[in-house]
């Protein structure tokens, strides 16, 4: 099975599994106790007409199989509805909230690859106190949860040094990166450790192996040895930890938005969940399982470019 092959089947099980997803997504207020009606009267005593109206105005009296088709057709055109909260539509609030939450997620990100990538060489090339040190560090960092590390680093940094700001998003795009610096850190944290664990792990693995003894014997430069022989054939497993990473970084950051008051896609969920604001809450969980699949997606399209013993087919480990 060729490349051009094994991304089209991917793509068609993507969009199979968001369909599935979509479902299951708009069904779930339903699940909800009580009649949904008054939870989008925020639990005020309403009168009949007053019911009705808000039944006529979100379809409610339809059957749940011609709600389900409409609201997903509405999808598929863009239109996510409207937000009984913000009283504005979800497709505005995303499009204002969404920017601040991909510069955090970026942020951390790349301090997650940075740091988790030099701490796992170092580990494994140096060894001894360094490699004993990073441990420690990286036991440290894994057992810290994100808000967590938040409530710390606010308190020292912006609190009691007033290094960096304490909340807010900032304006423009520089002292976004500025009001992002903490809560980057905050999110990167137990990645950090995550990702220089399982480095450190698969570079000795790759340090025992056979065919860095044989580089090794031919006199080949003990630098090319590491960078050609050992750490890219742990990229690898670095890459399938990497698509982990992501979906980590995704979810935590409704917690790390929060403590942050930061006002990106994660607080908005958190603040629409707790009002039963149902649009919003649909299109926000619908877009980060868009966002799980897409990563997944790009990691089994990169693994074989990364790793060239995985193959596409149905046999191969990138299948």
């Amino acid at each position: 099975m060729n490349f051009l092959r094994f991304a089209a089947r991917r793509l068609l099980e993507m969009a199979a599994t968001l369909l599935g997803a979509s479902f299951v997504v708009f069904g779930a207020m339903y699940l909800a106790p009580g009649n949904p009606a008054s939870f989008l009267l925020s639990g005020r005593s309403a009168s009949p007409a007053a019911l009705q109206a808000v039944n006529d105005q979100y379809h409610l009296d339809e059957p749940f199989g011609v709600r389900y088709l409409s609201w997903l057709g509405q999808v598929l055109q863009g239109d996510f509805g409207r937000s009984i909260t913000y009283r504005t539509d979800v497709s505005r609030l995303l499009a204002d909230r969404l920017p601040a939450t991909l510069t955090l997620v970026a942020m951390a990100l790349l301090v997650v690859v940075l740091a988790g990538l030099v701490l796992g060489w170092a580990g494994a090339v140096r060894g001894g106190r360094t490699d004993a040190t990073i441990l420690v560090t990286t036991t440290f960092a894994v057992g810290t949860p994100s808000f967590v590390a938040a409530v710390l680093l606010q308190g020292l940094f912006s609190v009691r040094l007033g290094w960096f700001p304490s909340s807010g998003a900032g304006e423009g795009f520089t002292d976004m990166l500025w009001h992002l610096t903490l809560p980057a850190v905050a999110l990167a944290l137990y990645l950090i450790g995550m990702l220089a664990r399982v480095t450190r792990s698969a570079m000795l693995e790759a340090l025992d192996s056979e065919h860095v003894a044989v580089a090794r014997s031919r006199g080949v430069p003990e630098h090319h040895v590491i960078r050609r022989h050992v750490f890219r054939n742990a990229l690898g497993t670095v890459l399938t930890t990497g698509g982990l990473i992501v979906s980590t970084l995704l979810v935590c950051t409704v917690l790390v938005e929060t403590a942050f008051s930061i006002g990106g896609i994660g607080q908005l969920l958190e603040l629409s969940t707790t009002t039963k604001d149902f649009p919003t809450v649909q299109a926000i969980s619908l877009i980060i399982v868009a966002l799980f699949m897409t990563v997944n997606l790009v990691v089994d399209l990169l693994h074989p470019l990364v790793d060239p013993r995985v193959t596409l087919g149905p046999k191969g480990n990138g299948a």
